[in-house]
């Protein structure tokens, strides 16, 4: 389970990919200077960062209620930037362009629903089809932190639950165990891969949006994800520092 994330990054990909059943936690508080709104693609002089405009009210808004500032033309911004100046180039973008390029055709109101269908393009071009679904469609829970997660968990019959690596400082598996769920650790290596507007020594930029390894590899681009688990060593140097890198949220 996981934060809804606009352009997901790999591991959240692998990490879906990975299980039985997904759950969106998209009833936890949305995070300020979070991952939930932005993330990388990769230009010819290095990361460009796309962000999605958000509206700021309450501390406490949960991620399913919050809006997007449609007063700003972030959609021509982000569509520009990935058609024209990052993508028109690449290996498989003519292949993807019409599904990337209509994603920015709506007036997306909630961050939510924008975020799942960046996600759900990603999921269908790789062709993952594990089953998601909304935490917030599965009732009300009283527990917070481990306990919310082991008792989502719980709900929907799970025998073990996978985290991302970046949550073994605040997942207590002991509140697991008393549900007789196991927690299992994703220990995700991110594979490289050839990016066409990257010289070889300008060096692989890690990180990026999914889409650019969609853009970059294809379909198959999942081959090298599922074979990248049985390798070992350090996934590459984060781009800004390892906590926000990670894209783990607390409660993922």
């Amino acid at each position: 389970m996981h934060q809804p994330h606009y352009l997901p990054w790999l591991g959240l990909i692998d990490k879906i990919d990975r299980t039985d059943l997904f759950i969106v936690l998209d009833h936890v508080q949305y995070e300020r200077k979070g991952w939930q709104n932005r993330n990388y693609v990769a230009g010819k002089g290095g990361p460009v960062l796309l962000t999605v405009p958000v509206i700021q009210q309450s501390r406490d808004e949960r991620i399913m209620d919050k809006k997007i500032d449609t007063s700003r033309p972030w959609r021509d911004k982000h569509r520009r930037t990935i058609a024209e100046h990052c993508y028109r180039k690449a290996p498989f973008w003519d292949e993807y362009a019409e599904a990337v390029i209509s994603l920015y055709d709506r007036d997306w109101e909630r961050l939510d629903e924008l975020a799942m269908a960046s996600t759900e393009l990603v999921l269908d071009a790789f062709g993952i089809d594990t089953p998601v679904i909304r935490a917030s469609d599965l009732g009300e829970f009283p527990g917070q932190k481990s306990e919310l997660l082991a008792q989502l968990s719980a709900k929907v019959g799970a025998s073990s639950m996978l985290s991302g690596d970046g949550a073994q400082d605040y997942v207590d598996q002991r509140v697991f165990q008393r549900y007789g769920i196991a927690v299992e650790w994703q220990n995700f290596v991110h594979p490289e891969y050839p990016q066409f507007n990257r010289k070889a020594k300008d060096g692989f930029l890690p990180r990026m949006a999914a889409l650019d390894l969609l853009l970059n590899a294809g379909p198959s681009g999942i081959d090298l994800i599922r074979r990248s688990r049985t390798e070992s060593g350090p996934a590459p140097q984060d781009i800004e520092d390892a906590a926000d890198a990670t894209g783990e949220a607390p409660g993922a």
